[in-house]
């Protein structure tokens, strides 16, 4: 995932959304009005705060939109017909992209001795 699974930060700003993701606040701000999926906590302020599983939610809007190409209404409907499957999808996708930070890591590592 994009962000540290480690992190004991409870909640996001939607700066902190924007910068993850490299998107604009204003296109968190329109998939928070058009996917119901989506809804993080307001303070008093009316300010979002995301929290874990929203980020989650957001990715996997982020990964039909952005990454497969679909548009909103197609998007939403993926979503509503196989939500479970989507989510057990984007785990995996997670998995692998630490896998892949790791094997990166270790080719950095073996790279830098072999230097030596």
């Amino acid at each position: 995932m994009l962000f540290d699974d480690n992190s004991l930060k409870r909640y996001y700003t939607i700066s902190e959304v924007a910068e993850l993701f490299d998107v604009s606040k204003s296109l968190i701000r329109f998939w928070d009005t058009e996917f119901d999926l989506l809804k993080p906590h307001k303070n008093s302020k009316g300010e979002r705060r995301f929290t874990r599983e929203n980020l989650e939610q957001f990715q996997l809007i982020y990964h039909l939109v952005k990454e497969r190409g679909f548009t909103l209404a197609g998007a939403k409907q993926e979503i509503q017909q196989n939500k479970d499957r989507l989510r057990e999808k984007m785990d995996i996708i997670r998995r692998l992209r630490k896998v892949r930070i790791g094997m990166e890591k270790l080719q950095v590592e073996m790279t830098a001795e072999e230097e030596e």
